[in-house]
């Protein structure tokens, strides 16, 4: 293991509210093996945004890692030639001008179908309503898994994401994990036949096209999936809340004086909604006093990264007009989050501008309880509005 500083952590408490304890790590021990998580942590911006590009020392090649061991061999945990030949295989199904000329008018039509069902009411939890519905919908068009109920999309996105961040062992964790892989499997096979006779842009579709072994498909479906559900669902849904607690910022997008994307960038920011990556030690390595063994384990904290003091001035506040160029909310290296311009495009091209512009006077009717640390999000949003 690493000889950075061991600084315990409250598990729980750490789950609950990490930027407390990411703050004291950036300023007593930027680099930190936290015994609780089996890991070494970094916490500065410069020191991630440097090690991302570091791929022959910083590997997301884990052949042991939770990833690899539960969802099978993707193209995240794949570095080099072997990373970039998947990632260039996808690029047609996720591509900017796919997303803008293809996939935003399907993800319009989800989003205007679940506010016409929610315009009768006055009152919902805007995660469940809305949030995880959307996002699901959207994600089932892009991976061609149009065959899935979007519950079915949440609850195995949840279940991975989960079991890949159990780093704590607890055995019903994986078995969550384990059921929700074997019904995306099932869902690909189903699928199977249709999409091999007739390819369409989806990921599903595209990586049939060429030709890719169905190893490296089913890995990078789940992939997806565990990534593309969660990540818009609590950007949306948290996004929406900030704004709705901070009105004076609401009405500066409203006027148009500043963009729904500029929004949803300082967000991401501010509650990193993929609050880390993982790497593996391939070689001897040392940052500044720190030695690194191979084969340890490291976590690359974005969510910390994102309010590092040296880049953010006050960086705990919410504050859409700042700057967010520094933000590596998305990544920074070779992995740079394929999804993000779909991401990009449901967020802030599509549900936010809806959401605000058809649910009027929209308000929360109570706080809402926010989690994670590995993943952040909100648990639920209670609203209203003006039916």
């Amino acid at each position: 293991m690493s000889t950075a500083p061991r600084i315990d952590i409250d598990p729980a408490a750490f789950w609950q509210d990490p930027y407390p304890m990411l703050a004291r790590f950036r300023k007593e021990a930027p680099i930190v093996f936290v015994p609780q998580l089996g890991s070494t942590l970094l916490c500065n911006r410069d020191d991630i945004f440097v090690s991302e590009k570091q791929i022959d020392v910083f590997s997301s090649h884990q052949p042991q890692g939770l990833m690899n061991k539960l969802m099978g061999h993707n193209m995240m945990r794949k570095d080099g030639d072997a990373h970039l030949a998947e990632r260039k295989a996808i690029f047609p199904a996720i591509s900017p001008k796919t997303v803008k000329t293809h996939w935003t008018a399907q993800f319009q039509a989800h989003a205007d179908r679940i506010i016409d069902a929610l315009e009768a009411k006055s009152s919902v939890d805007f995660v469940q309503a809305f949030a995880l519905p959307f996002s699901a919908e959207c994600l089932k068009s892009i991976t061609g898994l149009t065959n899935m109920r979007f519950e079915d999309m949440n609850a195995w996105s949840q279940g991975m994401i989960d079991g890949i961040a159990n780093y704590t062992g607890d055995p019903a964790i994986e078995a969550r994990c384990n059921a929700a892989t074997s019904g995306i499997d099932a869902a690909i096979d189903d699928m199977l036949p249709v999409l091999s006779k007739k390819p369409d842009l989806s990921l599903l579709g595209v990586m049939l096209e060429c030709g890719m072994p169905m190893e490296s498909v089913r890995a990078n479906i789940k992939l997806a999936i565990s990534g593309g559900q969660n990540e818009p669902r609590d950007a949306i849904a948290g996004t929406v809340w900030a704004l709705l607690t901070h009105p004076d910022q609401l009405a500066r997008l409203q006027d148009g004086s500043v963009s729904w994307m500029q929004a949803f960038e300082e967000y991401a920011r501010w509650i990193s909604p993929i609050g880390m990556s993982p790497r593996r030690i391939a070689k001897p390595w040392r940052i500044r006093e720190v030695e690194f063994e191979p084969e340890e384990r490291v976590f690359l904290m974005f969510g910390s990264a994102n309010r590092d003091e040296k880049h953010f001035d006050h960086a705990e506040a919410f504050d859409i007009g700042r700057d967010v160029s520094k933000s590596i909310a998305f990544g920074a290296g070779p992995h740079f989050c394929a999804g993000a311009w779909a991401s990009r495009a449901m967020v802030a091209d599509v549900a936010l501008p809806a959401i605000f512009a058809r649910l009027k006077n929209l308000r929360t009717v109570s706080p809402p309880r926010i989690g994670g640390w590995a993943f952040r999000g909100l648990l639920d949003l209670p609203v209203t509005w003006d039916a």
